[in-house]
This record gives structure tokens, C-alpha cells and sequence, in this order.
């Protein structure tokens, strides 16, 4: 099961992948998952993403095409917050080769267009679109030691 380090790995991933690129058109679901649709359509859109413990939040950004709004059925952006399960991850790879358990996929601009999909083969993974971090999540270790080192750490004068 993925852990905080590596869920941070998957966000810097995404960042490093999409950087630059533009994304657009709708987000398909795979016909299999049982996670909700992601209601979410856009001309042009900046992908992003932010960890915390085992959630990765992925957030659509549209871009704007004219002086007034974007384009597409959203004009604000979209946080979409994934649990992975026991092995979900992100692949960034060209539309013809899309990995068999794609189940949340955004699509690239250009031509060939590329795609960014969030794979899991064994479907114990989820997202939650318009969402945000689980209210009942411990302090993340990565970005919040002393805080979890003071809820967690026991045989320590206060934590230290």
C-alpha cells in the first residue's frame, strides 16, 4: 500500500510530467471503476497536484482563452482528491498505449495527444471529485513532523 513518501513522489510526478502542458476535452472514467464521474470539461486546462499523508489532491486549472472566461463547462478549477489503495499510481503515455487498468484519464491538447491516467489494477483505489483533505486525517509526516511527531511519537518528553 502506497505511504506518504511515495504518494509525494506520485504529486512531483504529476508535476514534473504536466508542467508546460496543456490538457483538454472532458475526463473519462473507465467503464469499471465505481468511483464517481468527474464532471469536468474544459478547451484548455493546467494539471497540478499537492500530497498529504495518503491523499493526493490532483487540481484542473482551467485556462483562460479569451479576455472574459474559459471555454468548456467549468469555469473555476476542480480539486480532485485520490486515495490509491494497495497500488494505484500515475502514467503519463501516449493515447495508443494506454495501460489496461486506466481508470481516470485526462488527455493532452496536442496531436498525437498524450494522456495522464491514474492506473489500478486491483480497484482499491478512489477519488472524489470537488473535494478536499479527509477532516479525520492525522497531521501528514512529510510536511507536518513536529505536529505528528507530538500526536504520535510515544516514549518522548513531548514529542522530542
Amino acid at each position: 500500500m502506497p505511504e506518504g513518501p511515495e504518494l509525494h513522489l506520485a504529486s512531483l510526478f504529476v508535476n514534473r510530467t504536466c508542467e508546460g502542458l496543456v490538457f483538454s476535452g472532458p475526463v473519462q472514467k473507465s467503464e469499471v471503476s465505481k468511483s464517481p464521474d468527474v464532471s469536468f470539461s474544459c478547451e484548455a486546462y493546467r494539471i497540478t497536484a499537492t500530497s498529504r499523508g495518503k491523499e493526493v489532491k490532483v487540481t484542473l486549472t482551467p485556462i483562460k482563452t479569451d479576455e472574459s472566461k474559459p471555454r468548456g463547462n467549468t469555469d473555476r478549477p476542480l480539486d480532485i482528491v485520490f486515495r490509491f489503495g494497495m497500488s494505484g499510481f500515475f502514467r503519463f503515455t501516449a493515447e495508443d498505449e494506454l495501460p489496461k487498468h486506466a481508470h481516470l484519464r485526462f488527455y493532452t491538447k496536442e496531436t498525437p495527444c498524450r494522456v495522464l491516467s491514474f492506473v489500478d489494477a486491483r480497484r482499491f483505489g478512489s477519488w472524489q471529485p470537488d473535494a478536499t483533505w479527509n477532516p479525520d486525517r492525522g497531521p501528514c509526516i512529510m510536511f507536518e513532523y513536529q505536529r505528528f511527531r507530538s500526536l504520535f511519537c510515544f516514549g518522548t518528553e513531548n514529542g522530542k
